[in-house]
């Protein structure tokens, strides 16, 4: 019987296609594009995240930066000046206590004053020529002389004769004409210079000549009725008296009293005075005093030259707020209101910062210590508020006569310049950060925007290719897998796929040797790596033992080299020259060679440089030493000699001991206040007493030392005076060819200017000066080469 199968048909497997649910592409597909785009998303948003915030940190890191910057400047800058201004005051208090102390030690020398006094009173271009008596005036002066002096009527008697006090006052004084002239024409600007005599006799000298007393009866009426300390400086002469018995009164532990800002009589100029007072040979009552005025001119320019920013400004103000120095323009931004000041001898003009027509200045405290005080105010000149940055500043505090009694004074230094113009630059820094903020946001959407259209497309061409060989791959991986080393993979493709295809081929054929030969290998490494860590241990322990010899050598020959060395009470007992000296190896043992030897009166200083440092180099040092010792101890006064013997010395030692070493070696000669130079070595450094800076070439003294048996045809001597004050500088080249971090060197022009700017100090100051200073050069750079350094000074 035929049955039909119509009722049982057969289950037909569903068709994938390359985009089907089932698909692997479309697995791939899906799983690598989110992938993909959840991470570009990522990325990007972080990425933009980033760039704002580090817009934003650099926005504050900028303007933290810009701020302390600022702030540091100003700060700096009115240290700067404010150092400046009591230079100036300085000075001014050293002329003045010139002319003090000169006439002061005439004074506690009477019998030398009169005679003095006598001799320039005699002399027709120093004398007080044809003292005369003003009858309408009522008192007598000089028609010319160095100085104009002034004898007030109730020193005269009735016929306008000089009573004895004052005459001889005048006679006593008359050494002012010798001295005030000269330093009025040396040192800082100064207005005028005078002396006025004690409380008794107060003849009043001035120098340059004016028409003094003429100025003063038109000024100052009833002045010749009075006694001139009580007229015209109430409570000086008093406070000074009061000085004698306690000295810890004074209210500022200097002698010397300023005036407050006044309006000269005689020149008509702003000035300020400056008195110090003389005492009696007993040192029990005040013997006058004597007094400079300088212009306030040279204060002010100091302030009015400030420049901060474009409009910024400086300003001097005293401790009760009168602003006595300050630029036009800056008094009109101070909203400052001039009000005269008169007084009895002085005429001055007050403008106080607490009468400003603006609160914020009128407010404003100074300060009471040594800090400086950085602040913002803000000040309405009628265009609106606007922010200004004001530092202040005290100076130094000087005695002070207030118009009845000294008192302490200090002077404030003050800046003032607006906030937004000091900030300018912050604020286009901050918008061009923005911009640039802005631009890379836009930018980075963009790319975004592009990555992810290409990733799409890659993922779907790629997608294609991949699934081709995996198949392969899959069966060869489980053949591999049951242990079937021989199995391979053939994929045609040359892409990422073909290169896993070879990479797995490989991979089954390597697996395929090392297990046949792994133990064979392991063996064989094992056995190799035993060998060769025998080896270093052995090389290990050598090097051990020869860096302990090596070290223990190095550490003798240094402690040898430290040992030779002049030490400090030789060179203290030296009685006509101060000597102080300096060495630091680059290496454990230096090449640097110096010494000094004394033989009675006659003084040697050596110092040479061995080509190249450690050892060696430190032996042939050692070997000058020790010749140059023996040669001095021997005697000999020709320098000369001397080098060629050494050099004979050190040629046979050099040549004994087969080294290619030689060194440079020169030698200074002192005595009777003479020096003496020979040999060939760095050039040498002369400073004199007043400044002046010569700079000695040894080339043309002599040879290196060890290179030829004979040198004496080539070695030289200079001989050069060497005076009190006088300062020489011996040096390496470890010294002047000292490298920073640039490679510059420190260079023998900075050694000089150095040397120089320090010569009035001890010669163990102006070594240390001059170390600090390489020192300094150099920072964390690393040494190489010994620096050696031997300062001389004539006491």
């Amino acid at each position: 019987m035929l049955q039909t199968a119509s009722s049982s048909e057969t289950r037909q497997p569903e068709e994938i296609t390359p985009l089907s649910r089932h698909s692997f592409r479309a697995k791939f597909m899906l799983v690598v594009g989110a992938a993909v785009l959840f991470d570009i998303m990522l990325a990007g948003g972080v990425a933009i995240w980033n760039v704002q915030r580090l817009s934003r940190d650099a926005t504050e890191t900028v303007s933290q930066g810009l701020t302390e910057a600022t702030q540091e400047y100003l700060n700096t800058y009115i240290d700067t000046t404010a150092l400046r201004t009591n230079l100036l005051l300085d000075q001014t208090y050293s002329e003045v206590e010139v002319l003090g102390s000169s006439l002061q030690s005439l004074i506690d020398h009477p019998e030398t004053e009169i005679r003095i006094g006598e001799a320039v009173e005699s002399d027709p271009d120093l004398g007080d020529q044809n003292i005369t008596f003003d009858p309408q005036g009522g008192w007598a002066q000089n028609l010319s002389g160095p100085s104009v002096v002034s004898i007030w009527g109730y020193l005269l008697d009735d016929q306008g004769n000089l009573l004895p006090g004052a005459e001889e006052e005048v006679i006593d004084s008359a050494a002012f004409n010798l001295i005030a002239p000269a330093l009025m024409s040396s040192g800082s600007n100064k207005l005028q210079m005078y002396y006025v005599g004690p409380k008794d006799t107060p003849i009043m000298r001035t120098t340059p000549y004016t028409t003094q007393a003429q100025t003063f009866d038109r000024l100052y009426p009833g002045h010749n009725e009075a006694n001139f300390w009580d007229f015209f400086f109430p409570g000086v002469y008093e406070g000074w008296q009061a000085w004698i018995g306690e000295p810890a009164s004074r209210p500022v532990a200097r002698d010397i009293v300023a005036t407050e800002p006044y309006i000269d009589a005689i020149t008509g100029a702003l000035i300020v005075s400056f008195f110090q007072p003389l005492w009696t040979e007993d040192r029990t009552d005040v013997a006058g005093m004597a007094a400079v005025d300088v212009t306030l001119d040279q204060f002010g320019q100091l302030v009015e030259n400030v420049q901060i920013a474009d409009t910024g400004f400086g300003f001097l103000t005293s401790s009760a707020g009168n602003v006595i120095a300050v630029s036009d323009a800056g008094a009109q931004t101070l909203g400052l209101i001039s009000v005269d000041a008169a007084g009895q001898g002085v005429t001055g003009i007050n403008r106080f910062l607490n009468q400003s027509r603006y609160p914020a200045i009128s407010n404003l405290l100074l300060p009471t210590d040594a800090n400086t005080i950085i602040d913002t105010i803000e000040i309405d000149a009628g265009g609106g508020p606007q922010n200004y940055i004001v530092v202040l500043k005290r100076l130094d505090p000087v005695n002070l006569w207030n118009g009845s009694t000294i008192v302490a004074e200090s002077l404030t230094l003050g800046f003032l310049v607006s906030e937004q113009e000091m900030y300018e630059t912050l604020g286009e820094v901050q918008e061009k950060i923005s911009d640039a903020t802005r631009n890379i946001v836009q930018w980075q959407i963009a790319a975004l925007l592009i990555s992810l259209v290409i990733v799409f497309v890659a993922v779907y061409a790629i997608s294609g290719r991949i699934t081709a060989g995996l198949s392969a791959l899959a069966g060869a991986a489980r053949a591999l897998q049951n242990k079937d080393y021989s199995v391979r993979v053939q994929i045609p493709s040359k892409d990422e796929v073909g290169a896993v295809g070879t990479a797995f081929n490989r991979m089954a054929e390597e697996m395929s040797l090392y297990t046949n030969n792994l133990e064979n290998l392991v063996e064989e490494r094992t056995a190799k790596l035993e060998t060769a860590n025998r080896e270093i241990v052995e090389l290990n322990k050598r090097l051990q033992t020869e860096n302990l010899r090596l070290g223990a050598e190095l550490d003798v020959a240094k402690r040898i080299q430290e040992m030779v060395l002049p030490k400090a009470t030789e060179l203290d007992n030296i009685p006509d020259v101060e000597i102080a000296t300096f060495m630091e190896p680059a290496d454990e043992v230096g090449g640097d060679y110096y010494d000094v030897l004394q033989n009675g009166s006659r003084i040697k200083i050596g110092i040479g440089d061995v080509t190249g440092h450690g050892l060696e180099s430190g032996v042939l040092m050692l070997m000058v030493q020790s010749v140059a010792r023996a040669l001095q101890e021997k005697g000999g006064d020709d320098p000369a000699a001397f080098l060629d013997v050494v050099n004979r010395s050190m040629f046979k030692n050099i040549e004994r001991t087969d080294s290619d070493k030689h060194m440079t070696l020169a030698f200074v000669d002192y005595e009777d206040n003479k020096v003496t130079v020979s040999g060939q070595h760095e050039e040498v450094l002369l400073i004199r007493a007043n400044g002046d800076v010569e700079r000695i070439d040894t080339v043309d003294l002599g040879f290196p030392v060890g290179l030829e048996a004979d040198i004496s045809p080539f070695l030289g001597t200079m001989t050069l005076d060497f005076n009190q004050d006088d300062v020489l500088l011996l040096h390496t080249d470890g010294i002047t060819e000292a490298e920073n971090a640039d490679g510059e060197f420190f260079g023998f022009d900075r050694m000089s200017d150095c040397a120089r700017a320090n010569s009035h100090k001890s010669a163990k100051e102006i070594a240390a000066a001059i170390i600090r200073d390489v020192k300094d050069h150099i920072g964390s750079h690393k040494l190489y080469d010994d620096i050696t350094l031997v300062v001389l000074k004539h006491r």
